[in-house]
């Protein structure tokens, strides 16, 4: 019995022994990971070459492709210039690439048209461009030299209109040199001044003298004439609408001061005219 106690003693210690060896092994051998596959680096250029390969290929079939050309080009607001000339001045036309285009510079290219005073251009894609453009007004009216009617706009440019179908209802300028700036800045003058106190203006014609180089002659379709100046007229115009509602027919003069004579009366013209007899 004491030799079994013994030999039971014994085997528990060579167990604890070897149990602390494998603990002791345990904490200083660390658990090794499993390595994950990499993928070459090789494979991954590849991969992102041809990643950029198709990208270009999609590139050049849509610029070759119908979608990226300009395919409708609509002109709204012109009276004066037809489109095909107002689309060669911007440069556009149906075909090119739509992403080409620059509106800045599309609006700029109009704007510098004498007729044109503001151009605004929107983009749609797929192709289509839309153009708007507010023209300078029509302040006056010329007869040229082959008897055609022109429109002159506030920038005293001359412009050819159809005569069928307009109420003349403008001033028409007459015996003007087309190179004269007196005529462009009377243009410049008379969009100033609001319709209701030009309408009854019918002719406007150059009359200089040393003292006044811009002096005008003015004929109304209420039967008087009227002298003044390019610079004066726009604050003149009021006093001259005053004149013309309160008294009869007769002669006006706007420049320093303004004086009013009337016509003399067709009566005391026949008797001035008649001859005195003698007995």
């Amino acid at each position: 019995m004491i030799s079994s106690v013994i030999l039971f003693a014994g085997t528990k210690g060579m167990t604890g022994s070897f149990t602390g060896r494998e603990d002791m092994q345990n904490n200083h051998i660390p658990a090794l990971k499993e390595a994950r596959p990499k993928a070459p680096k090789a494979a991954k250029k590849i991969i992102l070459v041809l990643m950029l390969l198709f990208a270009a290929l999609l590139a050049v079939l849509f610029f070759r492709s119908p979608l990226s050309k300009v395919s409708d080009i609509s002109i709204q607001g012109n009276t004066f210039q037809p489109d095909k000339l107002l689309l060669e001045q911007a440069g556009l036309k149906e075909g090119i690439q739509f992403f080409g285009v620059d509106s800045d510079q599309v609006q700029q290219a109009l704007e510098a048209d004498g007729t044109i005073q503001a151009a605004k251009v929107d983009k749609r894609f797929p192709g289509v461009i839309e153009i708007t453009v507010a023209e300078h007004p029509t302040v006056a009216f010329e007869i040229a030299e082959d008897g055609a009617l022109q429109a002159i706009l506030a920038t005293g440019t001359s412009v050819p209109v159809s005569a069928s179908g307009i109420a003349v209802e403008k001033p028409i300028l007459t015996h003007w040199d087309p190179e004269d700036p007196l005529k462009a800045q009377l243009s410049e003058v008379l969009a100033k001044i609001p319709n209701s106190l030009t309408a009854d203006i019918s002719e406007i014609t150059p009359s200089p003298t040393p003292s006044f180089p811009d002096r005008i002659k003015l004929y109304t379709r209420s039967k008087f004439e009227v002298i003044t100046a390019v610079s004066l007229l726009g604050n003149k115009v009021e006093y001259l609408n005053q004149v013309i509602e309160m008294q009869q027919p007769g002669y006006i003069t706007m420049l320093e001061a303004d004086s009013y004579e009337p016509f003399q009366p067709e009566g005391e013209q026949d008797e001035a005219a008649e001859p005195t007899t003698q007995e």
